[in-house]
């Protein structure tokens, strides 16, 4: 069973996560908090596998909650809930350690596979995201190249998948390989690549 918090200051937004999610047999909502102070406090009580965070909260933001929950428990999986006005935000909070990115408007059946994949380790991002955080990153590093030595064609092959948004099951299935061995090319990516995440890959693998 999949233990989920819910953070966003609208009621309703949070009405509808906890009716989509406690609809599946294996996710659960153990609680819900309506700003970034509660969210550090209930993350702490709770201990919740996935923390589904909204960025802009009054007081305490998702940012800052994102970061201490992670200094606390590092092990916890932080999926941003964002909307298209939220790209100043992206960015910080993938620094503060959240492992996905999912919008707003998204079909029900993307979020709940989101939850899954960050349960399961993975980085599930929406692919619209994924390019406005590549772009804006690869802006603000210009002339600051980073180059990958040391990787095989396979590595390339995924590395270039990842960028593109692809999930682990979907790389395996373009490549023809099996999801461990895709598993297995992704850490030795983000060890090569000095990468912590699947996301920072991504940037890594467009020039940021």
């Amino acid at each position: 069973m999949i233990r989920l918090l819910l953070v966003d200051d609208q009621p309703l937004i949070r009405a509808g996560l906890r009716m989509l999610c406690d609809a599946e047999a294996d996710l659960t909502v153990v609680g819900e908090a309506e700003n970034g102070r509660d969210a550090i406090s209930l993350a702490a009580r709770l201990v919740p596998d996935v923390i589904v965070m909204d960025l802009r909260m009054p007081g305490v933001d998702g940012i800052t909650a994102t970061g201490r929950i992670l200094a606390e428990r590092p092990a916890a999986r932080v999926v941003v809930l964002t909307t298209f006005g939220d790209d100043d935000h992206l960015y910080p909070a993938l620094t503060a350690g959240a492992c996905g990115f999912l919008l707003k408007d998204a079909p029900p059946v993307e979020l709940l596979d989101g939850i899954r994949r960050a349960a399961a380790g993975e980085s599930p991002f929406s692919q619209e995201v994924l390019r406005r955080l590549v772009t804006r990153a690869v802006a603000a590093r210009a002339g600051q190249p980073r180059q990958a030595t040391g990787l095989t064609a396979r590595e390339r092959d995924v590395l270039e998948l990842v960028a593109d948004g692809l999930s682990n099951t979907e790389i395996a299935d373009r490549l023809h390989i099996g999801v461990t061995t895709v598993k297995t090319h992704i850490t030795s990516l983000m060890t090569k690549t000095d990468s912590p995440n699947r996301v920072r890959l991504a940037l890594f693998a467009r020039g940021g």
